[in-house]
């Protein structure tokens, strides 16, 4: 049996990241999807380790490292030492990320509508229930993996 759930999937995430960036742009928020996704963590929870951010937001630490490195030098987070553990380096909000976090969740809510835009109430839920089983499959599978060793 075929299946293409994969393949739609990624072709919805690309496409969704390139409108996005574009939505962004268009409402004065110059940075990029995975820039984005750092600060939605950092604007719920600020002061976290790269650690902390790659496990909320799925991205490799070293690639939050390497974003978060580009976002130090637009001066939307800065690093700091943890005063409770000098060896860990804690990254933290800005004034300036604070002020892009209206306009960051205006632009969201345009995605979303535009995500389920024909959808029911009720499709819209029965959609993400899926999707949250996957997501749930998969993160059982890393865990298992990261246990075991295999990476």
């Amino acid at each position: 049996m075929e299946t293409k759930g994969g393949f739609y999937i990624t072709q919805i995430k690309q496409r969704q990241e390139r409108i996005f960036e574009r939505l962004l742009r268009e409402n004065g928020v110059e940075i990029s999807s995975g820039q984005g996704r750092i600060l939605f963590v950092l604007w719920k929870n600020d002061y976290l380790t790269i650690g902390e951010i790659s496990r909320r937001t799925s991205l490799a630490a070293n690639t939050v490292s390497i974003v978060v490195d580009g976002m130090v030098q637009k001066g939307i987070v800065e690093r700091k030492i943890n005063p409770d553990n000098r060896r860990q380096t804690m990254i933290s909000l800005t004034e300036y990320a604070r002020t892009l976090q209206e306009q960051y969740e205006k632009v969201s809510q345009t995605m979303n509508r535009l995500f389920y835009q024909g959808f029911s109430e009720e499709e819209r839920e029965d959609f993400e229930r899926y999707l949250v089983r996957i997501l749930d499959t998969l993160t059982q599978l890393e865990e298992r993996e990261k246990k075991e060793g295999i990476q």
